[in-house]
């Protein structure tokens, strides 16, 4: 049995994401003065808080687990949760230096010991799930059955996973990735009447559907029910669009992305998708690529949303600040890497006539 290339690639997509919502916001770095580890040999914040130490706790956890799944077989039992362990606990202390030289973070020994304690309690549960995950459990059977094999097909699930996660940000259109003017000069579109508005949210809305479930079939196996796996897709990422609103601004506002543009756009990608499934398999991948550049300059030229305006302007992020910097970073970068995935795979397939 190899290892899981799915399970390496998430693992570094990870990695990659506390790296940067331990950072954020990468601004105003300085020198401290001190040894970017005194922090180590200082006393104990005053303060703890029940939900510092369990963000703190939990956010290392999936690296733990990722980890052991990542070297299975290669490394079983003790072996992997050490390597767990120990390469979380060098990641938190790495960042951990690092956030000395920001003045809007504050680097904690407790957050190092619980982040260690993430990273163990996850490599454990990795190692108690890998041969249920990875070779008999239902998951292997699903990957088997329904999607292609190769770790070409598992680089798109890991792209599919990070556009779910995407959709936790609360202040993008829905399913708009791409918006890149927070990041670069903070503009925002000027502002129209809500009818115009409703119309290219509805727009970018089917356009970002229909390029998501085309990409997804891209890795369907032939005989695979697309219409129906690319519908869970979608049904998994209004789940979480939803508790995303519910958790991070207020249960009450749960349903706030359920706006009228959103709505039509729903419908209309809906009868799009199930009628472009039918297509080619090169007429997708084409058709994937350019309407994930089409919604990506659609959402970019939206003027600001009229709808959740209200809710944004007294929404005031408190422990979500650094997740939600996160969030919409992932946001604005996934068109991108998807555009770069459907490239390598059509020029895979070229190399392969």
């Amino acid at each position: 049995m190899r290892a899981s290339p799915l399970a390496r690639y998430l693992l570094a997509a990870y990695a990659l994401l506390i790296v940067y919502a331990s950072l954020y916001p990468l601004a105003e770095w300085r020198d401290p003065g001190v040894s970017a580890f005194a922090f180590l040999g200082a006393a104990w914040p005053r303060y703890l808080t029940a939900f510092d130490l369990g963000a703190n706790v939990l956010g290392y956890a999936p690296y733990g687990l990722l980890c052991a799944l990542a070297v299975h077989p290669w490394l079983r039992g003790a072996k992997a949760v050490l390597l767990a362990a120990l390469s979380g606990a060098v990641l938190a202390l790495a960042l951990e230096a690092a956030q000395s030289f920001l003045p809007a973070r504050i680097a904690s020994n407790v957050d190092l010991l619980a982040n260690l304690a993430g990273a163990a309690a996850g490599g454990i549960a990795g190692v108690l799930l890998a041969p249920w995950l990875l070779q008999e459990g239902p998951l292997k059977r699903l990957r088997g059955w329904a999607f292609l094999p190769g770790a070409d097909t598992d680089l798109g699930l890991t792209l599919l996973g990070l556009w779910l996660f995407a959709q936790l940000n609360p202040a993008t259109l829905l399913f708009g990735t791409g918006d890149l003017r927070d990041l670069l000069a903070g503009a925002e579109g000027v502002e129209h009447g809500a009818e115009l508005f409703i119309s290219i949210e509805a727009t970018t809305a089917a356009a970002n559907l229909l390029a998501v479930t085309l990409l997804a079939s891209l890795l369907l196996n032939a005989d695979a029910p697309g219409r129906a796996i690319c519908s869970v897709l979608l049904a998994a990422a209004l789940v979480v669009k939803t508790l995303g609103f519910a958790i991070l601004m207020r249960a009450e506002d749960a349903m706030a992305w359920l706006t009228p543009g959103a709505q039509q756009g729903l419908a209309a990608g809906l009868v799009l998708m199930l009628a472009a499934l039918a297509l080619p398999r090169t007429t997708r991948l084409a058709l994937a690529a350019m309407l994930v550049m089409a919604a990506t300059v659609l959402v970019n030229l939206a003027p600001p949303n009229p709808y959740l305006a209200a809710i944004l302007k007294v929404w005031t992020p408190g422990h979500f600040l650094h997740f939600n910097g996160l969030t919409r970073l992932l946001s604005a970068a996934w068109p991108f890497a998807a555009l770069a995935y459907l490239i390598y795979l059509a020029s895979r397939r070229a190399r392969e006539r």
